[in-house]
């Protein structure tokens, strides 16, 4: 896959796409990066073209350093505490822009880490912005891939109109309140990641928000 840019993916057409499932989603708006995320210098930097090589690269750097905190967390629980991790979807569970085809492939890093977690008692949640219309496919696509689905938080039709960052924080509020410790949060973008209501944040490449 080395090579082939962002913007080729994006013309190819397939008959189930994933960019018609995820184009059913408003664009997240921008919000400030969280406090202690953690992210790379080649993650945080702007590119025109992005080939899928890169990308790989950059996230696995990200969860290189995440892996080792949560394997550390996971073994520590207090007593009585239900620990869980947070992603988001698109470009971080799953390969949204370069994986155009249904089902989309899982981004391997990050699967790693979350059957790593989910093989140690650890619940995984999904906070997307994608509309609540498409919560069967997305979920089965999830499971598919081999991510163990404890819950999955799709936007109501009132959420549409809401900032992005304010939902998702909403959603982890609401995890927390079913008596869930959230040990780490995974996305992509700051929408993903800022509001706190998680222990940490691993913030994988966007590009300045090339990727969606």
């Amino acid at each position: 896959m080395t090579g082939r840019r962002l913007w080729t993916r994006r013309a190819a057409a397939t008959a189930v796409t994933a960019t018609a499932l995820v184009g059913l989603a408003a664009p997240a708006q921008a919000a400030p990066a969280a406090t202690g995320t953690i992210t790379t210098a080649a993650a945080a930097t702007a590119a025109a073209d992005v080939d899928y090589a890169t990308w790989q690269k950059d996230c696995r750097a990200v969860m290189n350093q995440a892996l080792p905190e949560i394997k550390q967390r996971i073994a520590q629980p207090r007593p009585g505490e239900k620990q869980a991790i947070v992603l988001d979807i698109d470009n971080t569970a799953l390969e949204t822009d370069f994986g155009f085809s249904y089902p989309q492939p899982a981004n391997s890093p990050v699967l790693e880490v979350a059957r790593y977690a989910q093989e140690h008692g650890v619940d995984l949640f999904f906070v997307t912005a994608r509309p609540g219309i498409i919560y069967g496919p997305t979920e089965w696509n999830l499971e598919y891939r081999g991510y163990e689905v404890s819950g999955l938080h799709v936007r109501g039709f009132l959420d549409l109109f809401k900032n992005v960052a304010d939902y998702k924080t909403a959603q982890r509020v609401s995890i927390e309140n079913r008596g869930y410790t959230i040990i780490a949060n995974i996305g992509n973008s700051a929408t993903d990641l800022s509001g706190g209501h998680a222990e940490k944040t691993y913030k994988l490449p966007d590009y300045n928000g090339q990727l969606s």
